[in-house]
């Protein structure tokens, strides 16, 4: 794009016509207020003829859109030129569209008030006016009083003057053109000022759906890498109890773990890695791991599940109690020989999903309990990028033993 140029998003051409006809409508109803103001309503004469020229303002403002519609990707001070130069124009067709709607009815009303507009000429030591008919006594004349009889102010130049009962009406037309021309310039400078400004407006919000875009974006590639990480750590950690069950000669258990490990990994991969799933699906997908694992440890490890019926269609992000398992197995069961019980349960408190991962395993001595470095700190990037603020993470020991881990989400249903 050359230099002094700037990307414009074009407005929607509705919002362009309504911009125009609210403009001459406006200017429609205070020229009516003005009218009744000062007393010239004249009925249906004076409403259909200003109409007349309200009509043509919208179509002639129009036309100078589409004209200044070849200007849209220039320089703004293209744009300003081209408005300041393409206006004029205009506003000399719509000064006479005006001047021939009106100036049979001003010659009718001129004959019906008997007040006249008319040039005049003074010259010097002569008491008559030329080029006029007789004035009648009381007729004015700007900044002299007509006395008949009276000598009038020496001048060379035209004047103007009232003249009642004289039933004539004369007026320089390119008088009324030019100041009717200047009006309808500052009217359609304001139009496009006004369009301008419609304009600015439409590629701030265009610009802010784009960020928009660009934010979701961004968003879905940092959900889907956060749960790629996940799933490479898994990936090695069955690989390890794959190697182990072979190494130890139990054959049987390894098979089994194989085809659950594949219809595991059927369900992951088939889906968007942003996408969210049921509650349900996902405490599902948690049984099948925890049935990986515990082709590694049949004697110590025991699930528990208690999902209430209410939140069981909760929409939730995909493969998010992922980590959470893999603590309580690595730091909870990998630890000890006694059996360690892995609880999932879901309700819905305060108009909030309420899901927790426990067990009842021992508590390290270690600064970093139940991998809450990397494990859970995956897990709170991924609600924060999800829902921001919406969403809480909280974890700890349990005061009757054990480690347990909530997250409290929207709740969400699937629509």
């Amino acid at each position: 794009m050359p230099d002094g140029t700037q990307p414009t998003e074009r407005l929607d051409w509705r919002l362009v016509i309504v911009s125009i006809v609210g403009l001459w409508l406006c200017y429609f109803a205070l020229v009516t207020i003005r009218s009744w103001l000062l007393g010239w309503d004249d009925g249906w004469e004076l409403f259909w003829r200003r109409g007349v020229v309200t009509g043509s303002g919208m179509v002639i403002t129009a036309i100078l859109w589409r004209a200044l519609r070849l200007f849209e990707r220039r320089a703004t001070s293209i744009k300003i030129i081209a408005a300041l130069i393409l206006a004029l124009p205009v506003s000399i067709i719509s000064a006479q569209i005006n001047y021939s709607a009106f100036i049979e009815l001003d010659n009718q009303m001129a004959k019906k008030t008997g007040v006249v507009m008319v040039k005049v000429k003074r010259e010097r030591g002569d008491d008559v006016l030329r080029d006029t008919p007789d004035l009648p006594p009381g007729s004015r004349m700007e900044k002299t009083t007509i006395v008949v009889g009276q000598p009038v102010e020496e001048s060379s130049e035209p004047t103007k003057a009232e003249v009642p009962g004289l039933g004539q009406f004369e007026m320089a037309s390119w008088e009324y053109l030019t100041d009717m021309t200047f009006g309808r310039y500052f009217l359609l400078l304001s139009w496009r000022a006004l369009y301008l400004a419609m304009q600015a407006g439409e590629r701030a919000r265009a610009a802010e759906r784009r960020e928009g875009v660009y934010r979701e974006a961004a968003k879905a590639a940092e959900l889907r890498s956060l749960r790629y990480q996940v799933n490479p750590h898994f990936l090695f950690n069955t690989f390890n109890s794959l190697s182990a069950l072979v190494m130890t000669g139990r054959p049987e258990r390894a098979e089994d773990m194989i085809q659950t490990l594949s219809t595991y990994y059927r369900r992951t991969l088939s889906g968007d890695p942003t996408a969210d799933v049921t509650l349900a699906d996902e405490v599902a997908l948690q049984q099948l791991y925890l049935e990986i694992e515990a082709a590694r440890f049949p004697d110590r490890l025991r699930t528990q599940v208690d999902i209430s019926p209410l939140v069981a269609g909760a929409m939730v992000p995909g493969m998010i109690l992922q980590p959470i398992g893999e603590n309580s197995v690595k730091y909870a069961i990998a630890a000890r020989h006694e059996p360690v019980t892995i609880a999932i349960q879901g309700r819905e408190i305060g108009r909030k999903l309420v899901v927790s991962v426990s067990d009842d395993g021992p508590i390290t001595d270690t600064g970093d309990p139940h991998g809450c470095g990397i494990g859970l700190g995956n897990v709170r990037d991924r609600l924060l990028a999800r829902f921001g603020d919406e969403a809480d993470l909280a974890f700890g020991p349990r005061p009757e033993g054990g480690f347990e881990t909530v997250l409290t989400l929207p709740l969400q249903r699937k629509t």
